[in-house]
Protein backbone atom coordinates (compact mmCIF):
# COMPACT_ATOMS: atom_id res chain seq x y z
CA UNK A 1 0.00 0.00 0.00
CA UNK A 2 1.34 3.07 -0.98
CA UNK A 3 2.07 6.34 0.75
CA UNK A 4 -1.28 7.77 -0.91
CA UNK A 5 -3.31 5.01 -0.74
CA UNK A 6 -2.79 5.39 3.57
CA UNK A 7 -3.03 9.01 3.36
CA UNK A 8 -6.85 8.94 1.12
CA UNK A 9 -7.74 6.07 3.95
CA UNK A 10 -6.87 8.35 6.57
CA UNK A 11 -8.54 11.47 4.63
CA UNK A 12 -11.57 9.38 4.24
CA UNK A 13 -11.55 8.64 7.83
CA UNK A 14 -11.42 11.91 9.09
CA UNK A 15 -14.02 12.97 6.91
CA UNK A 16 -16.55 10.49 8.42
CA UNK A 17 -15.42 11.28 12.25
CA UNK A 18 -16.17 14.83 11.30
CA UNK A 19 -19.42 13.65 9.79
CA UNK A 20 -20.33 11.61 12.91
CA UNK A 21 -19.32 14.68 14.69
CA UNK A 22 -21.44 17.10 13.55
CA UNK A 23 -24.28 14.56 13.84
CA UNK A 24 -23.80 14.16 17.14
CA UNK A 25 -23.47 17.99 17.81
CA UNK A 26 -27.25 18.26 16.41
CA UNK A 27 -28.21 15.42 18.17
CA UNK A 28 -26.97 16.49 21.48
CA UNK A 29 -28.55 20.42 21.03
CA UNK A 30 -31.81 18.80 19.88
CA UNK A 31 -31.67 16.95 23.06
CA UNK A 32 -30.81 20.20 25.43
CA UNK A 33 -33.87 22.06 23.84
CA UNK A 34 -36.02 19.01 24.84
CA UNK A 35 -34.22 19.14 27.98
CA UNK A 36 -34.90 22.65 28.83
CA UNK A 37 -38.72 22.29 27.56
CA UNK A 38 -38.74 19.12 30.00
CA UNK A 39 -37.57 21.56 32.91
CA UNK A 40 -40.18 24.19 31.51
CA UNK A 41 -43.20 22.25 31.57
CA UNK A 42 -42.02 20.73 34.90
CA UNK A 43 -41.97 23.78 36.38
CA UNK A 44 -45.51 25.50 34.89
CA UNK A 45 -46.64 21.90 36.25
CA UNK A 46 -45.27 22.78 40.19
CA UNK A 47 -46.62 26.30 39.52
CA UNK A 48 -50.07 25.26 39.11
CA UNK A 49 -50.21 22.46 41.48
CA UNK A 50 -49.35 25.00 44.18
CA UNK A 51 -51.92 27.05 42.65
CA UNK A 52 -54.39 24.31 42.72
CA UNK A 53 -53.52 23.20 45.93
CA UNK A 54 -53.96 26.84 47.54
CA UNK A 55 -57.69 27.41 45.80
CA UNK A 56 -58.80 24.12 47.52
CA UNK A 57 -57.01 25.54 50.67
CA UNK A 58 -59.50 28.40 50.57
CA UNK A 59 -62.05 26.68 49.10
CA UNK A 60 -62.16 24.17 52.20
CA UNK A 61 -61.70 27.08 54.55
CA UNK A 62 -64.84 28.33 52.93
CA UNK A 63 -66.92 25.36 52.93
CA UNK A 64 -65.63 24.81 56.91
CA UNK A 65 -67.30 28.17 57.33
CA UNK A 66 -70.31 27.72 55.46
CA UNK A 67 -70.74 24.41 58.10
CA UNK A 68 -70.99 26.54 60.74
CA UNK A 69 -74.21 27.17 61.53
CA UNK A 70 -75.64 29.34 64.41
CA UNK A 71 -78.89 30.65 65.76
CA UNK A 72 -77.36 34.32 66.53
CA UNK A 73 -78.75 36.91 63.32
CA UNK A 74 -75.38 38.85 64.06
CA UNK A 75 -73.02 35.61 63.78
CA UNK A 76 -75.28 34.45 60.54
CA UNK A 77 -73.73 38.03 58.78
CA UNK A 78 -70.40 37.61 59.94
CA UNK A 79 -70.08 34.51 58.50
CA UNK A 80 -71.51 35.68 55.60
CA UNK A 81 -69.34 38.81 55.66
CA UNK A 82 -66.23 36.43 55.31
CA UNK A 83 -67.51 33.78 52.72
CA UNK A 84 -67.74 36.89 50.66
CA UNK A 85 -64.49 38.11 51.27
CA UNK A 86 -63.00 35.28 51.22
CA UNK A 87 -64.87 34.85 47.26
CA UNK A 88 -63.25 38.18 46.92
CA UNK A 89 -59.84 36.97 47.52
CA UNK A 90 -60.53 33.79 45.51
CA UNK A 91 -61.13 35.72 42.31
CA UNK A 92 -58.32 37.97 42.92
CA UNK A 93 -55.86 35.24 43.11
CA UNK A 94 -57.13 34.14 39.78
CA UNK A 95 -57.07 37.36 38.31
CA UNK A 96 -53.23 37.40 39.48
CA UNK A 97 -52.67 34.15 37.89
CA UNK A 98 -53.89 34.87 34.66
CA UNK A 99 -51.75 38.05 34.35
CA UNK A 100 -48.70 36.18 35.70
CA UNK A 101 -49.14 33.29 33.29
CA UNK A 102 -49.54 36.53 30.24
Amino acid sequence: MTVADQLSKVVDKTSRLIDLCTALQEENDLLKQESEFQKRTILNSDTRNKDLEEKLRVLTLARSLEGMKTTELGMNEKTLDIKQKITEFVREIDKCIVLLKK
